[in-house]
């Protein structure tokens, strides 16, 4: 591990254009610590505001011209490796994101499954034909559309949860449609970025074709947000930043995925064993940092005892500790900071009149898997999105009142509703303000190929995953000939 940790860093100053070797001072690197023992993991350069530009600029000079087969056949080396290296990378995850091994090994194979569905997508023909003659002044002719790389450069922001898997969802459409993107990751989780960036290279990759930039985001976020070589910004991330990003961005093409605070809804007719377990791995897989986790259980009141009892039983067998015991469930939050934000939060609640069933106990980034009942839809600890292991379990009346519950947040990014009854999945199909529904199912489920985004304060409408990706990354242009 400590080998691979050491050829990330000198890879890190390749990628910054620094002299392998060569001495930085101690303001010009950014530390890297492993969350659970807080040891010094390593430590990348802090690329300036004029490396940055000059590489905008070297980007934007390069042309990309590989065939689809080209890119498929990168794309698809690049899945082999990423499986093949399953327990290397994960090992890598877990150290810099304190995300336990069941969740970074997963992670990895979302990573192959993304590069693979990049690979696939490459091969389709992306254009349509549309005939002329359709109206009574029409002409026999046809119009034909085309897809095509983006001018200028993409400019990608990534965050810490699903430090790698955020980052293929970003370089892979751009690698399918043969962009240039630059990329900068969370500081705090820069090793999986410089990792799939090299896994890329191995298989292929032209280097000028992706680029990873560490640095300080004081100094940097605004040259990539503003930078004139810049076509597309696309980030993830929270919303403060999104919305600065937004009003920054000027005349530029923007995706931004923000937060969620997405609702798990149990009505009375559900299998409690079924929701009870959905919510449980819905709030606590990734230690809960996932924009899709469950953070908000709304629990018809007629079941809403019985349930709160299984999630109660089924939180206490949940193992959490050392990221690296296969053994364990969850490992930690990404900081200390953060599990302090969760506890206070918490503690506020209970103050407030909640119920503390189980938790809310506190190691450093270690944060136990934490259970409240009768949380009032009002309070903090539910009305933000709070970003951790945390179940807070509020009771309704009817599905009226579930509804205005879920929608009463300034988020719209994803949900789950557990219930057979057709009448009710249509009308929570329609009236949730979300940009997914999964009944039976946790909020976040979905295939790295399939549409996904929220709406409010979770995204302005635009869909990630790799096919929708791969529509922003491009511009569409018709043409139209005189054969019908």
């Amino acid at each position: 591990m400590q080998q691979m940790i050491l050829d990330l860093q000198l890879n890190a100053m390749r990628l910054a254009g620094k002299k392998v070797g060569a001495e930085l001072s101690g303001d010009r690197t950014i530390v890297v610590h492993n969350p659970f023992t807080q040891e010094v993991l390593g430590t990348v350069p802090k690329i300036t505001k004029q490396e940055l530009i000059d590489l905008f600029e070297k980007t934007k000079a390069y042309q990309a011209n590989l065939t689809r087969f080209e890119r498929a056949n990168i794309l698809n080396k690049a899945a082999a490796i990423v499986r093949e290296r399953v327990e290397t990378i994960s090992k890598v995850i877990s150290a810099e994101a304190g995300l336990c091994l069941k969740d970074s090994i997963y992670e990895v194979g979302r990573v192959a499954d993304v590069l693979q569905f990049g690979a696939n997508e490459v091969l389709k023909d992306d254009g349509q034909i549309f005939s002329c003659d359709l109206t009574p002044h029409g002409k026999n002719r046809k119009v034909y559309t085309h897809r095509s790389p983006l001018l200028g450069v993409i400019s990608a922001i990534t965050p810490f949860n699903h430090p790698m898997n955020q980052v293929a969802h970003k370089v892979v459409p751009s690698i399918a449609t043969n962009n240039r993107m630059v990329l900068k990751p969370s500081e705090k989780v820069p090793f999986s970025a410089i990792l799939l960036a090299d896994i890329l290279y191995e298989a292929g990759l032209p280097p000028e074709m992706f680029s990873v930039v560490t640095g300080a985001p004081s100094e940097i976020a605004d040259e990539l947000i503003t930078n004139p070589n810049v076509d597309l910004i696309t980030f993830t991330g929270g919303v403060a930043i999104g919305k600065y990003i937004a009003n920054k961005a000027g005349y530029k093409r923007i995706v931004l995925e923000l937060g969620g605070n997405d609702p798990i809804i149990v009505m009375e007719d559900a299998d409690i064993d079924e929701a009870s377990t959905l919510a449980v791995s819905g709030s606590y897989k990734n230690s809960g940092q996932r924009c899709t986790a469950v953070k908000r259980m709304l629990v018809h009141e007629s079941v809403a005892n019985e349930f709160a009892e299984q999630v109660l039983a089924k939180t206490k067998a949940w193992k959490y500790g050392n990221p690296l015991d296969p053994q364990n469930d969850m490992g930690t939050v990404i900081d200390e900071q953060a599990a302090q934000l969760f506890e206070a939060r918490v503690n506020t609640a209970v103050s407030q009149g909640a119920r503390l069933l189980w938790g809310n106990q506190r190691q450093g980034a270690l944060y136990a898997p934490t259970v409240l009942d009768y949380v009032d839809p009002q309070m903090e600890l539910v009305k933000e999105e709070t970003f951790g292991p945390v179940s807070p379990i509020i009771r309704f009346k009817n599905i009226e009142h579930a509804i205005q519950i879920s929608n009463g947040t300034a988020y719209g990014l994803s949900s789950a509703v557990c219930t057979n009854r057709l009448d009710y999945i249509s009308r929570f199909v329609k009236e949730l303000h979300v940009g997914t529904v999964n009944v039976r199912e946790v909020p976040g489920y979905r295939l790295e190929l399939t549409p996904f985004g929220g709406i409010k304060d979770s995204g302005l409408g635009y869909k990630e995953g790799v096919q929708e990706a791969m529509k922003s990354f491009t511009n569409l242009k018709t043409y139209s000939m005189p054969w019908g």
